[in-house]
């Protein structure tokens, strides 16, 4: 009954979250910026939020009073406090907030000029964790999951001339949160991705999507649906590369569907091919770039447009390369993506949750597959229903927005999350729900080893039956044996399916040299690459993999002085830029596939 009620609620929670519409597309619209230098104020207790009593205030920070009158008493100020850039977190800006969880109130001034028969929404790429949003003074909305973006209709609360928005931010880790108390990345707090005013028409285009069906090579299909259900509305679609032009009239539904014919030239690695995409309607037309692939599985294999592919991974963190912090621009995801091409990867693992939309289209026109995560994560609180609606939200949000990119080849659950039958339960509800809303991409999760005796790793999981690829972790020669240890050992694996090997990997400060026996230098990290990829390389059904991890990155848990000082040292390429001997052994290896 618990299992049956808890697949219910995972329908409805699913149902429930379109509160907040996700405009498709946001970058071809009409925009208006947000981004740049806005003012701040730190805010521990919550005073600007809360009376003393725990009571949320009728005229807290978000009303931005200002003393008229010599009598007046305002005890804060944001016109006189500091700035920040935003897109940007607070922990690598203020000093004094390196280690900061809490709320932070932002506030940016505007100015607006009305435009008659338009909707405008407030649309955010992304803010970590929570927050609550108002337009002059008038609540927009709130939402929580520091990864995924989101919008809010402000139509009704912008005014002709000055306006200004404020936004209240906080990142405290809480147990029912997603990701959860522990995790092993720098909880950057803030309003960490593109702030922009979108300009619609009354009735405008809210949804589409253009694609292969499963399984063919010469179809085009999908759909454009409408903000409201609004029938006989035209609205078209061209691809004038292949000859598409095409106008639709809406159904009841304000939805066209549309399936037809079409000689096309697949999107690979070797070919990231992309098709100018225009879809229009009476009043605005969108513009995409779109490319058309197959990815599917057959027994031990993975097939991309129906041909074995290896994939030649690398994991990646949204850790700016150079100076740390949040990536902000599309530039610091080329750089991230262009070293995992010089690794000669097809493929990369966005960890542990939605990366910047630029990310995934960098990675689409530079011909690198994705894996897209939502952050369930080590201990979820997996026996609480708000938790799964809060990932199912997430999950939603995240398949919504790349929904469209070809380069996305597999969605992912959850990474790494001990076994019991309330994790089971929570994970098949989004394993569900992927199946649901796509049936184009390969589904998986990392997974943890699940057991060991007589020299041989097994890998056994209630979910394997409903993922596409048996995706693991393993630290064989880090947190348990040595590098030695991979010569020998064995691993039974009992599915007709391939394997993917999502983690592996050591710690390794650039620059510290000793022998290959000697931890954290960076030849006990190449000596472990080598013998882990040897030890794969001899396993039946072997696919591919993606080690942990390109860069090194700042984590809270890694403390050790003079060797971490804050960083996970996992990566092949330094927090500076300068690549450790353990990228050249990976680079051999993947030459070779």
């Amino acid at each position: 009954m618990k299992k049956i009620m808890l697949l219910f609620l995972g329908v409805l929670f699913f149902r429930e979250g379109f509160s907040h519409p996700l405009l498709q597309n946001v970058y071809a619209r009409q925009t208006v910026t947000l981004n740049g230098t806005w003012n701040y104020i730190v805010d521990p207790f919550d005073t600007g939020y809360f009376d003393y009593r725990q009571q949320p205030l009728k005229d807290g920070f978000f009303l931005n009073r200002k003393a008229v009158n010599p009598g007046d008493r305002f005890e804060y100020d944001f016109d006189r406090s500091a700035t920040m850039t935003i897109p940007g977190d607070w922990n690598t800006q203020d000093e004094r907030l390196f280690f900061y969880e809490g709320t932070v109130w932002f506030k940016k001034d505007f100015s607006y000029t009305a435009k008659p028969g338009k909707r405008v929404f407030l649309n955010f790429g992304a803010v970590n964790y929570t927050c609550n949003v108002w337009v002059n003074g008038k609540e927009a909305g709130s939402h929580e999951g520091g990864f995924t973006p989101f919008s809010f209709d402000v139509t009704a609360l912008l005014e002709e001339g000055e306006n200004f928005v404020i936004v209240r931010v906080n990142n405290q880790r809480r147990a029912e949160n997603v990701p959860t108390l522990h995790f092993d990345w720098w909880n950057y707090g803030g309003i960490t991705r593109d702030v922009m005013l979108v300009e619609t028409p009354e009735v405008f285009i809210d949804d589409y999507l253009v694609q292969l069906p499963k399984g063919m090579t010469d179809v085009v299909e999908g759909h454009i649906r409408l903000n409201s259900p609004v029938a006989g509305v035209s609205v078209g679609l061209q691809i004038p590369e292949l000859g598409i032009d095409r106008q639709f009239v809406t159904d009841e539904q304000g939805e066209v569907h549309f399936r037809m014919g079409a000689r096309l030239e697949l999107w690979s690695p070797a070919s990231p091919r992309l098709y100018d995409v225009t879809v229009s309607g009476p009043e605005e037309t969108l513009y995409d770039r779109i490319g058309f692939r197959n990815i599917t599985t057959e027994g031990k294999s993975i097939l991309l447009n129906g041909q074995p592919v290896f994939l030649k991974g690398i994991s990646i963190h949204e850790e700016a390369p150079f100076r740390q912090g949040r990536v902000i621009s599309r530039e610091e995801c080329r750089i991230l993506l262009g070293w995992a091409k010089e690794l000669g990867c097809n493929f990369v693992r966005l960890a542990h949750y939605p990366h910047n939309e630029h990310m995934v289209r960098t990675a689409e026109e530079m011909g690198l597959m994705v894996w897209s995560e939502i952050p369930v994560y080590w201990t979820i609180r997996f026996d609480n229903p708000p938790t799964l609606q809060n990932a199912s939200a997430q999950l939603r949000e995240m398949m919504e927005r790349d929904k469209n990119r070809c380069a996305v080849v597999v969605w992912s659950v959850a990474n790494e999350t001990p076994h019991s039958p309330a994790r089971d339960v929570f994970l098949e509800n989004l394993a569900r729900q992927v199946r649901q809303q796509d049936d184009t991409r390969l589904l998986s999760m990392a997974m943890e080893v699940s057991g060991f005796s007589d020299n041989t790793n097994k890998v056994e999981d209630y979910m394997s039956r409903l993922v596409d690829i048996i995706s693991f972790n393993h630290y064989l020669g880090w947190y348990v044996g040595t590098p030695q240890d991979c010569k020998t050992r064995q691993w039974y694996i009992p599915y007709d399916k391939p394997f993917f090997v999502s983690e592996f990997g050591a710690g390794a400060l650039q620059g510290y040299h000793g022998d290959p026996a000697q931890r954290w230098t960076e030849e006990y990290q190449a000596e472990l690459y080598r013998n882990t990829l040897e030890m794969f390389d001899r396993v039946d059904g072997f696919a591919g993999t993606s080690p942990w991890i390109l860069m090194d990155f700042r984590s809270p848990r890694r403390q050790l002085p003079y060797i971490q000082d804050f960083f996970n040292r996992k990566g092949l390429v330094s927090e500076k830029g300068v690549k450790k001997a353990a990228f050249y052994v990976l680079k051999d290896f993947y030459d070779t596939k």
